[in-house]
């Protein structure tokens, strides 16, 4: 099966479990249309063959689908328990039974691969010679660190991929395009990877208030083959004091900021006073920068306090109109859409 005849609907499949999409939600196309030798063959060359996948999720994941795979299967068949069901695709199930696999708690502490399929707006899979040539990103995560640290930026969360899915359209990337940009908060380093990677910006300035975040970034970015000497450069960064002095200055000077990009950064009232400070100083400097920020509204009034602090700052604040599709309409970057994503414009011409 060449990647031209593969059926989107496995093309849909791979994207959501490479980026560990939770298996009850995954977009399985039809047990009948499974059945077929080709397709199990597939599955299995670009789901589950180490020897074909420098990278594999966890394989507590794997094992989750592989037996959803195969009960589907199972029900699909009448004769015997194991017919119709890839040899491969059995042997690598059974061994995962033999072997025994990290416990979900355990699995859930530990680092995870995930990988993001990053489809432009006018994406044209002929460009590519097969599914391992779409354009991805890969990121070591740490998703439940949370949990214990209170420190949020082990892992990549709905308002990244949600402005991600932005600047992936023909509007968005004219934003970040050839320019000089700087992130708060940036996390597991999704954004400024996609910005260095596939969006074309000149030059990416990524950081994070957290030192230990700020290493994680790094590592994302070697295992992106970005060079953080080079394209993007990685550093920590406190809100609140003037980040003219601090190495922001000579960074400014030789990579003089367009843009400054923030996402899930507006969740904490005690925090919004800080950012607010440093956008001020910021566009203080630079009067033509443009800010794009992007948050979940899980608190209404928390979101609204950063609006309220950008106004007294007299900022010009304008609301992106993007709205996010369902997950049954989504292609590429999945996330939760049940709790509004707002993306603002804001720039000091108020």
């Amino acid at each position: 099966m060449s990647f031209h005849d593969v059926d989107p609907q496995l093309l849909l499949l791979r994207r959501q479990y490479i980026q560990l999409f939770e298996p009850d939600f995954l977009a399985w196309p039809p047990a009948k249309f499974l059945k077929d030798a080709d397709v199990q063959k597939w599955l299995y060359k670009h789901l589950f063959d180490p020897s074909r996948n420098q990278i594999l999720p966890p394989e507590g994941y794997q094992l989750r689908v592989l037996k959803k795979l195969v009960t589907k299967l199972e029900k699909e068949t009448e004769n015997g328990e194991e017919d119709g069901v890839l040899g491969e695709l059995t042997a690598r199930f059974k061994s995962f039974i033999a072997i025994g696999v990290s416990s979900e708690f355990r699995a859930a502490q530990e680092e995870t691969y995930v990988t993001f399929t990053c489809l432009t707006e006018n994406y044209n899979p002929e460009n590519s010679s097969d599914c391992d040539s779409e354009p991805t990103i890969t990121l070591l995560e740490r998703r439940q660190l949370v949990l214990g640290s209170q420190i949020t930026g082990f892992r990549t969360w709905e308002a990244s991929l949600h402005l991600g899915s932005y600047l992936l359209t023909d509007a968005g990337s004219q934003i970040v395009r050839g320019k000089n940009i700087l992130e708060l908060g940036a996390g597991a380093g999704f954004l400024s990877i996609l910005l260095a990677k596939h969006l074309h910006a000149k030059h990416v300035t990524t950081t994070d208030g957290d030192e230990g975040v700020v290493e994680s970034i790094r590592e994302n970015l070697s295992l992106n083959g970005l060079n953080t000497q080079g394209k993007v450069k990685a550093g920590t960064l406190t809100w609140g004091h003037d980040p003219w002095e601090t190495w922001i200055k000579d960074d400014c000077d030789v990579n003089p900021y367009d843009v400054v990009i923030g996402a899930d950064i507006t969740y904490n009232t005690t925090a919004i006073s800080a950012l607010v400070s440093t956008l001020h100083k910021l566009i203080e400097r630079r009067s033509k920068l443009r800010v794009i920020i992007a948050g979940v509204v899980r608190n209404a009034a928390t979101f609204q306090k950063f609006r309220d602090d950008c106004t007294y700052r007299h900022f010009a604040v304008e609301e992106v109109h993007f709205e996010p599709k369902s997950m049954r309409q989504q292609k590429a970057l999945f996330y939760a859409a049940a709790v509004p994503i707002k993306i603002l414009s804001i720039n000091g011409a108020g």
